[in-house]
Protein backbone atom coordinates (compact mmCIF):
# COMPACT_ATOMS: atom_id res chain seq x y z
CA UNK A 1 0.00 0.00 0.00
CA UNK A 2 1.62 3.28 -1.27
CA UNK A 3 1.59 6.62 0.67
CA UNK A 4 0.88 10.04 -1.27
CA UNK A 5 2.32 12.49 1.08
CA UNK A 6 1.12 16.06 1.05
CA UNK A 7 5.01 17.21 1.99
CA UNK A 8 4.42 20.49 3.82
CA UNK A 9 1.84 19.65 5.99
CA UNK A 10 4.10 16.76 7.19
CA UNK A 11 6.95 19.11 8.14
CA UNK A 12 5.22 21.22 9.61
CA UNK A 13 3.61 18.61 11.96
CA UNK A 14 7.01 16.23 12.29
CA UNK A 15 9.06 16.83 15.58
CA UNK A 16 12.43 18.28 14.56
CA UNK A 17 11.14 19.76 11.28
CA UNK A 18 10.46 23.28 10.34
CA UNK A 19 9.33 25.14 7.69
CA UNK A 20 11.78 27.78 8.12
CA UNK A 21 14.77 25.48 7.75
CA UNK A 22 16.58 25.72 3.97
CA UNK A 23 16.40 22.35 4.09
CA UNK A 24 13.11 20.49 5.25
CA UNK A 25 11.85 19.10 1.91
CA UNK A 26 15.40 17.13 2.29
CA UNK A 27 15.16 16.21 5.33
CA UNK A 28 11.46 15.07 5.21
CA UNK A 29 12.66 13.30 2.20
CA UNK A 30 15.67 11.38 4.10
CA UNK A 31 13.23 10.35 6.68
CA UNK A 32 10.63 9.12 4.12
CA UNK A 33 12.91 7.06 2.95
CA UNK A 34 14.11 5.34 6.16
CA UNK A 35 10.27 4.70 6.85
CA UNK A 36 9.71 3.28 3.67
CA UNK A 37 12.32 0.89 3.75
CA UNK A 38 12.10 -0.02 6.69
CA UNK A 39 8.18 -0.96 6.59
CA UNK A 40 8.86 -1.92 2.63
CA UNK A 41 6.34 0.28 1.26
CA UNK A 42 6.54 3.00 -0.92
CA UNK A 43 5.64 6.71 -1.04
CA UNK A 44 5.20 9.91 -3.24
CA UNK A 45 5.83 13.22 -1.27
CA UNK A 46 3.93 16.14 -2.88
CA UNK A 47 5.36 19.71 -2.35
CA UNK A 48 4.55 23.00 -3.49
CA UNK A 49 6.83 25.74 -4.76
CA UNK A 50 8.92 23.76 -6.54
CA UNK A 51 10.17 25.69 -10.18
CA UNK A 52 10.03 24.47 -12.93
CA UNK A 53 7.91 22.05 -11.17
CA UNK A 54 7.80 18.14 -11.99
CA UNK A 55 9.40 15.28 -10.56
CA UNK A 56 13.13 15.54 -8.42
CA UNK A 57 15.91 14.73 -8.62
CA UNK A 58 15.62 13.61 -5.09
CA UNK A 59 13.45 10.65 -6.07
CA UNK A 60 14.48 7.11 -5.66
CA UNK A 61 12.85 4.02 -6.75
CA UNK A 62 10.76 4.01 -3.52
CA UNK A 63 10.14 7.63 -2.88
CA UNK A 64 9.21 9.74 -5.71
CA UNK A 65 9.36 13.63 -4.75
CA UNK A 66 7.14 15.83 -6.92
CA UNK A 67 6.94 19.88 -6.52
CA UNK A 68 4.63 21.50 -7.84
CA UNK A 69 5.16 24.61 -10.27
CA UNK A 70 4.25 28.15 -8.26
CA UNK A 71 2.83 29.31 -11.83
CA UNK A 72 0.37 26.20 -13.08
CA UNK A 73 -0.39 24.62 -9.98
CA UNK A 74 -0.69 23.67 -6.10
CA UNK A 75 0.69 20.46 -4.25
CA UNK A 76 -3.29 20.09 -3.31
CA UNK A 77 -4.42 20.08 -6.60
CA UNK A 78 -1.66 17.42 -7.68
CA UNK A 79 -2.43 15.40 -4.64
CA UNK A 80 -6.52 15.88 -5.34
CA UNK A 81 -5.96 14.83 -9.09
CA UNK A 82 -3.94 11.50 -8.12
CA UNK A 83 -6.80 10.67 -5.65
CA UNK A 84 -9.39 11.26 -8.14
CA UNK A 85 -7.72 8.74 -10.73
CA UNK A 86 -5.99 6.14 -8.59
CA UNK A 87 -6.75 2.94 -10.02
CA UNK A 88 -7.21 0.94 -6.56
CA UNK A 89 -7.36 3.64 -4.10
CA UNK A 90 -8.23 1.64 -1.06
CA UNK A 91 -4.49 0.23 -1.85
CA UNK A 92 -3.35 4.06 -1.03
CA UNK A 93 -2.67 6.14 1.78
CA UNK A 94 -2.79 9.38 2.02
CA UNK A 95 -1.20 11.59 4.49
CA UNK A 96 -2.21 15.57 5.36
CA UNK A 97 -3.64 17.30 7.52
CA UNK A 98 -5.84 18.91 4.97
CA UNK A 99 -9.86 18.29 5.20
CA UNK A 100 -10.65 18.64 1.80
CA UNK A 101 -7.48 16.33 0.91
CA UNK A 102 -8.70 13.50 3.51
CA UNK A 103 -12.23 14.08 2.53
CA UNK A 104 -11.73 13.41 -1.05
CA UNK A 105 -9.92 10.06 0.20
CA UNK A 106 -12.20 8.47 2.45
CA UNK A 107 -14.96 9.36 -0.29
CA UNK A 108 -12.59 6.71 -2.48
CA UNK A 109 -11.82 4.52 0.04
CA UNK A 110 -8.46 5.19 0.44
CA UNK A 111 -6.32 5.15 3.75
CA UNK A 112 -5.85 8.10 5.69
CA UNK A 113 -3.45 9.60 8.33
CA UNK A 114 -2.96 12.79 10.00
CA UNK A 115 0.11 14.52 9.21
CA UNK A 116 1.16 14.55 13.09
CA UNK A 117 0.53 10.80 13.45
CA UNK A 118 2.99 10.07 10.65
CA UNK A 119 5.43 12.36 11.58
CA UNK A 120 5.50 10.60 14.97
CA UNK A 121 5.91 7.10 13.10
CA UNK A 122 8.74 9.10 11.15
CA UNK A 123 10.62 10.24 14.13
CA UNK A 124 9.64 6.26 15.78
CA UNK A 125 11.54 4.98 12.42
CA UNK A 126 14.08 7.49 12.89
CA UNK A 127 14.97 6.84 16.21
CA UNK A 128 14.53 2.70 16.16
CA UNK A 129 17.19 2.13 13.60
CA UNK A 130 20.27 1.75 14.33
CA UNK A 131 22.00 1.43 10.95
CA UNK A 132 24.25 3.49 9.71
CA UNK A 133 23.61 6.14 7.17
CA UNK A 134 26.14 3.94 4.50
CA UNK A 135 23.86 1.10 5.35
CA UNK A 136 20.81 3.29 4.77
CA UNK A 137 21.95 3.90 1.35
CA UNK A 138 22.71 8.13 1.83
CA UNK A 139 26.23 8.84 1.80
CA UNK A 140 27.04 12.35 2.80
CA UNK A 141 27.98 13.20 -0.56
CA UNK A 142 24.15 12.61 -1.72
CA UNK A 143 23.02 14.45 1.28
CA UNK A 144 25.32 17.36 0.18
CA UNK A 145 23.78 17.11 -3.26
CA UNK A 146 20.06 17.37 -1.89
CA UNK A 147 20.93 20.28 0.01
CA UNK A 148 22.97 22.41 -2.43
CA UNK A 149 20.05 21.23 -4.99
CA UNK A 150 17.57 23.39 -2.38
CA UNK A 151 19.72 25.71 -1.75
CA UNK A 152 19.49 26.95 -5.48
CA UNK A 153 15.51 26.19 -5.42
CA UNK A 154 15.09 29.55 -3.21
Amino acid sequence: MPYLIDGHNVISQTPGLSLADADDEAKLVILVRQYCARERRKATIIFDGGLPGGLSRLSTPSVAVIFASDRHTTADDLILNRIEAEKNPSGLTVVSSDQKILTAAKRRRAGTKSSAEFGRDLRRTATKSSVSEKERGLSQDEVAEWESLFKKKR
